[in-house]
């Protein structure tokens, strides 16, 4: 009896799952997009088990190989398509109705809410509105003076392990000191993470981000039932985490509020003003420009503050202490680009290695930017983002149905052989011919996405990579210790074995 009604009731879920995914199934057919044939209910989940982020890219390529470069995955009852095709970029990239990024994404949420990397729609073009103007040139200056300070403190802390043979992990060091450069900006405030990696808010930030990480390459630690079931001491200790850190910057928030609500009262309130109430120049902070903000006549309020500030700290250490350590193991691996770069430093910054450094002199460093450039090619500090098709969308001249979940691979197409020769060799020099740089499909070089959902912060990412990694240059030969890199494919690029140089004082 029991049996005939577990298989009735798997016959009625097996039937409900099929009519479910149906007509998705046809289009994507007719599209001619392939995939592994998906079992009943699990769909392709099979495929994930027993894989890791670090081969997650080997599973790629071996799908790619099968089935061309848009694959398509069933995860349970989410269609998904993996894309590498530079053309199906273009598209995505362009359309203005595709910007609602997929389901992956709301593992975040309960820590960034619906801030501007999460939302969608009219909530999104408003805070992008907002957000815009805070990258301003005049204000991303006064911010060099930050990137100088807390790259000085990092290169002070290294001194100690700077003996030419000790193999240092650049990961954590990089990590505190792109922590205390977004808390200052981003909020106004000072953590000192380098000196004190253990104090709560710079740990509870941490630890979050290699939890999600995590979680992403684990398909049932994906669903929140599940994870909060059978990994409930990690679910508890990232509720803790996101709790310690919304704590802290509800505290901030309220300070530097109460500080603007006394100004207006007291008469020394200026819109826009960077000055404190002792007429003394100050640095306008990420924090202070959504304080003044309105939206339809209105301040936003502390949780719509808290939301871009908490999208800023995610998205503004983590990505370019990825990018900043990478440049740094390229570098060190290849002694002549290396030696390229100092003297390029000594011509435009000088010999000089505690002079702190002028935004004019970080444009000037244009061979660092093409190493830059080819650093974030090889190594994209994020390598992959997500949307999903809200209406049936045309793409590529195939029509993609509603419901579709696409995964774009940055990171593959960033070393597809059809647009860059040698694609896995180092080759700054790539960029350094105007003409030969123009040639290089827009759309194939993503390193900060692309289109009206590009990376607003870029422009801030690329002088603080500039900075440090002058800073770290100017003090240090890099030198090519320890293990290589192996890539792990998070939301953020990480290595499994860290990245692993060794350092020996210039003098």
């Amino acid at each position: 009896m029991w049996i005939e009604m577990l298989v009735g009731l798997l016959s009625l879920l097996i039937l409900a799952d099929t009519l479910y995914k149906r007509r998705r199934h046809i289009m994507i057919e007719k599209a001619g997009i392939r995939g592994p044939t998906p079992l009943p209910i699990l769909g392709n989940v099979l495929e994930f088990v027993g894989n890791t982020t670090a081969n997650f890219s080997t599973l790629m390529d071996n799908l790619t190989a099968k089935y061309g470069k848009i694959i398509r995955m069933w995860m349970v009852n989410h269609c998904v398509l993996f894309v590498r095709d530079v053309k199906y970029f273009e598209d995505i990239f362009k359309s203005q109705q595709l910007i609602t990024k997929n389901n992956l994404y709301t593992l975040l949420s309960g820590w960034l809410g619906q801030g501007l990397l999460l939302s969608s729609g009219p909530k999104w073009f408003s805070r992008r509105k907002i957000i815009t103007p805070t990258f301003h040139f005049k204000i991303l200056e006064e911010f060099v003076e930050v990137f100088d300070q807390q790259s000085n403190v990092m290169v002070k802390n290294l001194m100690k392990e700077a003996d030419g043979k000790t193999v240092i992990r650049m990961f954590p060091k990089v990590c505190l000191t792109a922590l205390d450069i977004i808390t200052e900006t981003a909020m106004g405030v000072k953590v000192n993470a380098q000196e004190h990696p253990e104090f709560p808010y710079a740990k509870a930030v941490t630890e979050t981000s290699n939890i999600m990480s995590d979680r992403v390459v684990r398909p049932f630690d994906r669903f929140d039932g599940f994870f909060r079931i059978f990994n409930n001491k990690t679910y508890r200790h990232l509720q803790n985490c996101i709790k310690i850190m919304h704590e802290f910057t509800d505290k901030v928030i309220e300070e530097r509020r109460d500080a603007l609500q006394k100004s207006i009262e007291n008469g020394t309130y200026q819109a826009g003003s960077n000055t404190d109430e002792m007429g003394i120049k100050k640095r306008m902070a990420f924090l202070d420009v959504l304080l003044q903000s309105t939206v339809g006549g209105k301040p936003l309020s502390n949780m719509d503050i808290r939301e871009e500030v908490d999208t800023f700290m995610f998205e503004g250490h983590d990505t370019t202490t990825s990018g900043i350590c990478f440049t740094l193991y390229l570098l060190s691996r290849h002694p002549k680009v290396q030696q390229k770069v100092l003297e390029e430093i000594h011509t435009v910054i000088g010999e000089d290695k505690d002079k702190p450094v002028t935004m004019k002199e970080l444009q000037d460093l244009k061979y660092l930017d093409c190493v830059i450039k080819e650093s974030l090619r090889l190594y994209p500090p994020v390598p992959m983002i997500g949307r999903v098709t809200e209406q049936d969308i045309v793409i590529n001249g195939v029509t993609i149905p509603a419901k579709t979940n696409i995964t774009l691979l940055m990171y593959a197409a960033m070393r597809d052989p059809d647009y860059f020769h040698h694609p896995d060799d180092f080759l700054p020099e790539r960029y350094l011919n105007t003409e030969d740089a123009n040639k290089i499909n827009p759309f194939a070089y993503v390193p900060f996405s692309a289109g009206p959902r590009n990376c607003i912060g870029q422009k801030f990412a690329i002088a603080e990579m500039k900075s440090t990694i002058s800073k770290m240059v100017r003090h240090f030969e890099l030198l090519p210790l320890g293990e290589e890199v192996k890539l792990v494919m998070n939301i953020i690029l990480r290595s499994e074995t860290d990245v692993q140089l060794g350092l020996k004082p210039r003098k």
